[in-house]
């Protein structure tokens, strides 16, 4: 009489015992699907040709698809369970959820079943079973999607690593570009030193030149004089001579000084530290950017201001490094003021101007040591400032990336601002900016005086 009254519980209890046998869990799936199962079942698998008309079948036909390809740790979830009993028949229908991780990958699978139950001696048997799953989209066979995931993970894998291949590729194409550029940038460099170099060489050579001409003249004078007896005179002239000679050697080795130098400076960095003065250096591409702009653009025209301070000395640098990097930044600033110098109005003819109202380009390099004068600490500090239009607020924080640039198509590469700062930070130093939109801009190089790369 007890059990006729737990019927229900009971019905509820061994409908979770069945599916959750049916899908391959428990301590003896087996042995609980002989127990629950009547011989003479018969029902449907998700397929529509799963069909069975016994326990043998089921088995073969069902339950080798469902529980023998669920992993051993998955989870099982019933809701949405509801039941019918009408004297002897109990029928129970709900839906359920299993959490299984397959490859490292959570998956989530619903199914559903709907069983009848006979009641038999004191105990709920299955006779009629039908499982689906919610989707209805599998295929004979797949009741139970796992075989099916792990050809998705194949194929998902291939897929990523035909990606990673693909991305590896446009990554290589990438930094060849870069390179590409980036070495443009540098002979862009190299064509303004140039430039610079052939206009500060251009002076010793007139010397030269001159005296050597000069010569010719006075040793013509002197066969003269020798022919006419005068010894006095030709050995006067002869004196002349020897001093042209002298003034022609000096301004010779001065000229071969500089295109030594200014070619150590241009040629491909060794990443060599070396004792260098920082003034010096600085203001040799002060005057070689001022001339190598001069040489492409003979209307280009800036008052350059200098302030080095003197104690700084030598500082253990990479000379061709640091040097390209205050050449771009000079640069930078000329083209700044040249900029605003276009864009100011041109001053009606006959009419007297105010003074106060007439731009004129400055660009002013100074350098500093910032601590104490004496002991190994300390950093030195080069500035580069112009009284240009200044950098707009809005690009202010894109102007040390690579590529970006705020020259018109065609003049410039946006790779200037980027190696130097890369420079910059290769020497433990630092690389920054102030501006002020219309007034002109600051670019401060600090670098610490003692350091390794």
């Amino acid at each position: 009489m007890e059990q006729e009254e737990n019927k229900p519980a009971l019905l509820l209890k061994t409908f979770h015992q069945l599916v959750t046998a049916i899908l391959g869990q428990g301590m003896d799936p087996d042995a609980e699907l002989r127990r629950i199962m009547s011989d003479k079942v018969a029902g449907f698998g998700t397929g529509k040709h799963e069909r069975y008309d016994s326990y043998e079948e089921f088995i073969e036909k069902i339950y080798k698809v469902f529980g023998k390809q669920l992993p051993a740790d998955a989870k099982l979830h019933f809701f949405d369970v509801q039941y019918t009993i009408l004297g002897n028949v109990g029928i129970v229908h709900g839906t359920y959820e299993i959490n299984y991780t397959l490859e490292g990958v959570v998956n989530h699978y619903h199914g559903r079943r709907s069983t009848v139950f006979e009641w038999s001696n004191d105990r709920w048997r299955a006779i009629h079973l039908h499982v689906s799953e919610p989707s209805a989209h599998l295929a004979e066979g797949e009741s139970f999607p796992v075989e099916a995931l792990k050809a998705q993970n194949e194929e998902l894998k291939k897929q990523v690593n035909l990606k990673t291949e693909e991305l590896h590729n446009s990554l290589k194409n990438l930094q060849d570009t870069q390179q590409q550029l980036i070495q443009s940038a540098k002979m862009a460099s190299l064509g303004e030193l140039t430039a610079g170099i052939a206009h500060e060489i251009q002076n010793p050579l007139n010397f030269v030149n001159n005296f050597s001409d000069v010569n010719n003249e006075l040793i013509d004078e002197a066969k003269l004089e020798m022919d006419k007896g005068n010894a006095n005179e030709a050995k006067a002239i002869l004196n002349d001579i020897k001093e042209n000679e002298q003034k022609i050697n000096h301004h010779g080795k001065k000229a071969d000084a500089i295109v030594k130098g200014m070619l150590q400076h241009s040629r491909a960095s060794s990443g060599q530290k070396g004792s260098t003065n920082i003034n010096a250096l600085a203001d040799e591409y002060l005057r070689l950017a001022y001339h190598g702009l001069r040489a492409k653009d003979k209307s280009f025209a800036a008052v350059t201001k200098t302030d080095f301070d003197n104690s700084i000395g030598n500082v253990n640098i990479v000379p061709q490094d640091i040097g390209r990097v205050i050449l771009n930044l000079i640069n930078n600033a000329f083209y700044a003021v040249d900029e605003k110098k276009k864009q100011q109005p041109p001053s009606p003819k006959g009419d007297k101007v105010d003074p106060s109202f007439v731009y004129e380009p400055v660009v002013t390099l100074s350098t500093k040591r910032l601590g104490s004068p004496s002991g190994d600490g300390g950093k030195i500090e080069i500035k580069v400032a112009d009284n240009g239009n200044g950098i707009p607020q809005k690009v202010l924080d894109k102007i040390f990336q690579p590529f970006f640039t705020t020259k018109p198509t065609g003049q410039g590469t946006g790779l200037g601002l980027s190696l130097s700062y890369d420079i910059v930070k290769a020497h433990a130093g630092e690389l920054k900016v102030e501006t002020k939109e219309g007034e002109g801009s600051e670019f401060i190089i600090q670098l610490p005086l003692n350091t390794s790369i």
